[in-house]
């Protein structure tokens, strides 16, 4: 058996993968326990071993918002997972047909500079804020009847009715993807979706590689139409952006796609419904959303901060150099714990209380450093409608039950049910 399925099969067994000495106890991120709450379990490791060596990850765990921002920002630490003696011996790529490995590994997830620079370069210029702000209206229109259509279910949840289909909606309009297009967009997402946390995943590689088939030949339709009659969209810009002569090459394109339909997806559902969960738990901040624009805005750069929808990133020491006095070898992989940092008492005061106002809140959720996330903007804009918009309609809105599971995911944080009851409509002036 080798060591990705050997790991798989201790997240099944949800085997208690020993990550920390005695004296501090278990680091289990494949417990149901620690997905529930990884917070107390953030700040032992914070507390007692910020810059921790794990024999199970063969490299260091970094808990602490200095230390895991300065990592992000190191050119040295690189996202080539190839490169690291972990990905080495798991051969993910080894069993991946050759033009799914190359969209793969040419993802901006895995490039580093001069390769990084370039894509990004040239991918910025089709996603700039103005782009960005132009999607305002259509989502708010989106948002709008994605809970027109909630209120006619018997049994409403934000999950399934408000946080899954808003981002594929806005992602497929992105792409400029025809609406018979659209019915295999969650399942070819659902499908990708290992590929941003591979030991937790159960995916079929087949199946990612006949969704990754199905999706290519849905855009490269795009493209040529995007081609012959230019839009004022992204696809039309990705198309046709140049510098000084250099162009997007296919699989590029082909890769780039596929990243927007997993990580634009996942990262906005779990912002909408992570965010959803923390104001029925604080009612009293529900006010303070509705506070019109600025307000909203704040909110959610603390909702992200409170309970983000990405937990943990990694990078790979491309060369021998030390973090904070340990030696980190060539090919070490280094855990950055996103979620913990953003529960840094040494950054944010009272890091574990939801507070809508924080003013100063340097959150990593989106990431640091080159490698920021390109679509922050647009998770954001996305948010802060679905939220606004939701509370404003329902200011008594409510759980019915318990939320469902959270997903099997180290990288990912994210419910997979939050049912409501839609009580207290506000109502609507004449």
């Amino acid at each position: 058996m080798d060591v990705l399925r050997t790991l798989r099969w201790m997240v099944r067994a949800e085997w208690p993968v020993r990550l920390l000495s005695p004296a501090i106890g278990r680091y289990n991120p494949f417990h149901p326990s620690f997905r529930k709450d990884p917070y107390r379990v953030y700040r032992r490791l914070q507390t007692d071993a910020p810059v921790y060596y794990s024999r199970a990850l063969r490299g260091f765990v970094l808990s602490r918002h200095e230390h895991v921002a300065r990592v992000l920002a190191d050119p040295r630490m690189i996202c080539d997972r190839r490169q690291s003696k972990v990905a080495q011996d798991f051969a993910v790529f080894d069993s991946m047909r050759p033009d799914f490995a190359q969209a793969v590994v040419r993802s901006l997830l895995m490039l580093d500079a001069p390769d990084h620079t370039r894509l990004r370069r040239l991918v910025s210029r089709a996603f700039t804020p103005r782009v960005v702000e132009r999607l305002s209206d259509g989502i708010a229109a989106r948002v709008s009847a994605l809970l027109d259509a909630m209120e006619r279910k018997p049994d409403p949840d934000v999950i399934r009715d408000l946080a899954d289909p808003l981002p594929l909606a806005v992602i497929a309009d992105l792409l400029g993807i025809p609406e018979e297009d659209r019915a295999h967009l969650k399942a070819w997402s659902n499908d990708f979706v290992g590929l941003l946390d591979p030991i937790q995943s159960e995916a079929d590689p087949a199946g990612m590689e006949r969704a990754f088939d199905e999706l290519r030949a849905v855009m490269h339709r795009v493209f040529a139409a995007r081609r012959r009659e230019p839009r004022e969209d992204l696809v039309s810009g990705l198309v046709q952006a140049g510098e000084q002569g250099d162009v997007l090459s296919e699989a590029e394109l082909d890769s780039l796609c596929v990243l927007l339909l997993v990580a634009g997806n996942e990262t906005t559902t779990n912002l909408i419904g992570n965010g959803t969960l923390a104001l029925l738990q604080h009612p009293a901040q529900r006010r303070i959303l509705l506070d019109g624009p600025e307000a909203a805005r704040r909110a959610v750069e603390e909702l992200l901060r409170y309970d983000g929808p990405i937990q943990a990133t990694d990078r790979v020491a491309s060369e021998d150099l030390e973090i904070e006095g340990r030696p980190v070898k060539k090919g070490e992989i280094v855990a950055l714990l996103l979620g913990a940092a953003n529960r840094d008492p040494a950054v944010f005061a009272r890091p574990d209380e939801l507070d809508l106002t924080r003013a100063d809140n340097p959150h990593l959720a989106f990431g640091h450093g080159v490698h920021f996330c390109l679509g922050a903007q647009l998770a954001r804009l996305e948010g802060r409608h679905a939220l606004v918009a939701l509370f404003e309609r329902y200011p008594e809105l409510a759980a019915n039950g318990a939320a469902g599971p959270w997903k099997r995911s180290i990288v990912l944080r994210g419910l997979s049910s939050l049912p409501v009851r839609l009580t207290g409509r506000a109502r609507v002036a004449a």
